[in-house]
């Protein structure tokens, strides 16, 4: 009787650690999908309360943050920059290291500029904040950048495998 009771909690335990997992990668999905979304509403807020805190604190703060990000993109439209596409392709598995639950999110971003259509595949790093229960991402070709990611992500290391940018510009034919 003792050992079906231990067994039926073991069980019990291994299913909703599981479970409690693969929603995080669920999550993260989810999670990479709104902060998308939301760069293409213009919904800075959104985007970041998405974003890795040390990067805000970087610009300055959240404030600072938003008021450069709503001028970069204000003097994007005036010479024409439009977003046409924002969508997430996939997560990797999600691995625990230095603490952290940590993922790469795969994303399709597509613009207009200048007569130009620009398409890029890019990376996120995510790394879930277990305190908001929510995550937070930031480019991963910028972890490609010793002494940025000395700043905001001192002692990094992972055995995340993250691929380059695909860029592509081609011009607009009528």
């Amino acid at each position: 009787m003792m050992n079906n009771i231990k067994k039926i909690l073991l069980f019990i335990l291994i299913a909703t650690s599981v479970n409690g997992f693969s929603q995080t990668k669920t999550d993260a999905l989810k999670d990479a999908k709104i902060t998308s979304k939301a760069g293409l509403e213009m919904d800075y807020e959104t985007v970041l309360k998405h974003t890795l805190p040390s990067v805000l604190d970087m610009m300055g703060g959240k404030d600072a943050a938003l008021k450069v990000i709503e001028s970069t993109f204000e003097n994007m439209k005036a010479q024409g920059f439009v977003f046409e596409k924002a969508d997430i392709n996939g997560v990797s598995e999600i691995v625990k290291e230095q603490g952290q639950f940590r993922c790469i999110i795969e994303g399709y971003n597509q613009m207009v500029m200048s007569g130009q259509r620009i398409s890029s595949k890019s990376y996120l790093l995510g790394i879930y904040n277990e305190a908001d229960k929510y995550w937070w991402f930031i480019e991963a070709k910028q972890l490609k950048n010793e002494a940025l990611t000395k700043q905001i992500l001192p002692n990094f290391e992972t055995a995340l495998e993250i691929p380059e940018d695909d860029l592509k510009v081609e011009p607009i034919e009528d």
